[in-house]
């Protein structure tokens, strides 16, 4: 302890807090509880105007970064000027590798993440008692816990997650994963393309899901078969990787074959209008409708009236794929059954036929019938419905998988061991 302030980590982040990111704020909540000091660096503030309800329950200070050169010239010079005429020889390190990897990509972003970081160890470091940076997501987050590790001395890892993997330079991430303490990821498809992509590195790199708490995702009493028109549920950002072209084209083809259901989707993103667009082609308008972005509270009442979900995952034409979704792991908690491609870490928890229907990615019939058979046969969801929930509850059960991830921070930074709470280790 220093003046009382406990060894603590530094979470650098994208924003914070942001709705689509839950499983972080979970995350710091959960670590929190079990005897962590975090502090929170944003490179940007938040988005949404709400947030879910257990974001008020974190204790971490959080600061926000410049998230803009222009318009924060001045105090990001500033800093930066501070910091180089006290530590020129760490300050011209930082700048080299800056400068390195700026020719590879001719990527501006790479100042502006020098310029942050620098703002980072000058502005927000002192006082706090910082042992470790860990990032959330292997771009930018990450970039700016690099430069930040190589300014102030201070070791750094960083959590690797889906389009932040797939869409970055190769030559970029495996620097990162060399400079890197130790890396984390959420799916065994992430870790073993970590792993080739590292090559002889020793940075290790470690498997713990996200997970959800199925007791929040609690079922409610409703039978296990259903009658038309079916409710199917779709909880997704409106961006390529979700498949959800592939998800209207299914349904238009149950709807051609008589099946009568009302559909939703919950979530919003850079593909809306291409999606409203596609639903009118499709003359989709009076069965499907758009909710929107919602807090988890309104979520659950959709799962908990829903008889089927659906996602229609796919890797996209720039390489970003999903890892695995959450919202099927929600869905499966509260006894509904989903229907999705074999793409990326899905396999992982969905099993076709047992815990789930999982078809081949781009392929809507293929969907449109795994969807007709959740929905009819009672005998399969009969079986499917307990063992998806049970399969969550023994694998995905974050308030277990926190441990893991505990584990692993505890033993791969020093000091951080201290600010445990005994009972927790």
């Amino acid at each position: 302890m220093e003046n009382n302030v406990p060894p603590t980590l530094c979470m650098v982040l994208k924003g914070y807090p942001r709705i689509s990111e839950t499983f972080i704020s979970n995350e710091i909540l959960l670590l929190e509880s079990l005897g962590f000091s975090i502090h929170i660096i944003s490179m940007r503030e938040p988005r949404e105007s709400f947030t879910h309800a257990d974001v008020g329950r974190i204790k971490a200070e959080v600061q926000y970064l410049p998230s803009t050169i222009l318009g924060h010239l001045l105090p990001l010079g500033y800093h930066n000027l501070m910091l180089a005429l006290k530590r020129p020889r760490v300050y011209f390190k930082a700048l080299k590798t800056a400068a390195a990897r700026w020719r590879r990509t001719k990527t501006s972003a790479t100042i502006k993440h020098l310029l942050q970081a620098g703002y980072l160890v000058h502005h927000c470091l002192p006082g706090k008692h910082i042992v470790h940076f860990q990032a959330h997501f292997a771009h930018s987050p990450t970039s700016v816990a690099m430069f930040s590790s190589i300014l102030s001395g201070i070791p750094f890892s960083f959590f690797a997650h889906a389009k932040d993997i797939y869409t970055s330079d190769p030559r970029q991430l495996k620097e990162k994963m060399d400079l890197a303490r130790f890396v984390v990821t959420c799916t065994r498809y992430n870790q073993k393309y970590l792993n080739s992509l590292a090559g002889n590195g020793k940075t290790p790199v470690f498997c713990v899901y996200h997970g959800i708490n199925p007791n929040y995702f609690s079922p409610r009493t409703k039978p296990v078969s259903c009658t038309p028109p079916y409710k199917i549920l779709t909880v997704a950002r409106m961006t390529e990787k979700k498949g959800l072209d592939i998800v209207y084209q299914a349904l238009a083809i149950l709807r051609d074959k008589g099946v009568k259901f009302q559909h939703t989707l919950i979530g919003e993103g850079a593909d809306n209008a291409r999606i409203v667009r596609l639903i009118k082609t499709l003359g989709l308008e009076s069965l499907t409708s758009l909710a929107g972005t919602l807090p988890h509270e309104a979520v659950i009442d959709y799962y908990a009236e829903a008889d089927l979900f659906v996602l229609g995952c796919k890797i996209a034409a720039n390489g970003d794929r999903d890892g695995i979704p959450n919202v099927m792991a929600e869905s499966m908690a509260m006894n509904v059954p989903v229907a999705a491609p074999n793409v990326s870490g899905i396999p992982e928890f969905l099993e076709d036929g047992v815990t789930g229907k999982m078809v081949a990615p781009d392929d809507p019939p293929a969907l449109a019938r795994a969807m007709e058979i959740l929905l009819t046969d009672e005998a399969l969801r009969q079986r499917v419905i307990p063992e998806a929930r049970k399969r969550i509850v023994r694998d995905f059960n974050n308030t277990e998988l926190i441990h893991d991830l505990a584990r692993i921070y505890s033993e791969r930074i020093p000091g951080l061991m201290a600010c445990l709470d005994p009972a927790s280790k």
